[in-house]
């Protein structure tokens, strides 16, 4: 009975430990910036972050403007090139054809996309402010350009598990180029021939071998 005891108290002691450690980290993640939040940046976004990037984005009270997904094309170890691939097309007709239960592959995608190009709010404020007075901008922090490269890297991967078999062997590399599609202003939505604008921005070519 007395091991019995010792073995309950200390499972609840090392579970109380590990969750005062996760909530000190999370905490951590939600204080402004500072010096101690960026020599441990990698330690705690392998912690709280491990597959994508957390932000009050999540709770934007804005309605979704824009319209945004990847296209991907690949290189073959003959050296040909291929065309660029529709990818985003294939999960969002998966979810219009299962009503009850979709597919969330199109939530990964579109938060990934998000976390390429959002820095921290007060960074942003303070690079816009420097631009308006025509300064030099702070330049990219380490942890935005870890948050970037991760974003990159995870599009690469998705993309090469979504392409057809175009290479007559496994492709040697693969481009993404993401899109976002600005849709027509709330005071258009009845004007049939009001259209919007579209922005993309060709991620660097990846190493199949280095992406999988």
């Amino acid at each position: 009975m007395t091991e019995h005891v010792l073995l309950r108290r200390a499972v609840l002691f090392s579970g109380a430990a590990l969750l005062g450690a996760y909530l000190v980290l999370a905490g951590m993640t939600q204080a402004p910036l500072n010096p101690v939040k960026l020599h441990y940046y990698d330690e705690i976004n392998t912690v709280t972050e491990p597959y994508l990037s957390q932000n009050w984005m999540l709770f934007a009270p804005d309605p979704l403007t824009d319209d945004r997904g990847i296209l991907a094309r690949v290189k073959c170890e003959s050296g040909r090139v291929t065309d660029f691939y529709d990818v985003t097309r294939t999960y969002v007709a998966q979810a219009q054809h299962d009503r009850f239960f979709p597919s969330r592959l199109n939530r990964i995608v579109s938060g990934t996309l998000t976390q390429l190009d959002t820095p921290d709010p007060f960074l942003d404020r303070l690079r816009k402010k420097e631009a308006e007075e025509k300064k030099r901008p702070v330049p990219l922090l380490p942890a935005e350009k870890t948050s970037r490269n991760e974003a990159e890297t995870f599009l690469a991967r998705y993309s090469l598990s979504q392409l057809p078999d175009v290479c007559d062997g496994p492709p040697a590399a693969v481009q993404v180029r993401a899109y976002v599609r600005e849709l027509p202003s709330w005071s258009q939505r009845k004007d049939a021939s009001a259209k919007g604008t579209t922005r993309y921005q060709d991620l660097k070519w990846r190493s199949a071998e280095a992406v999988r």
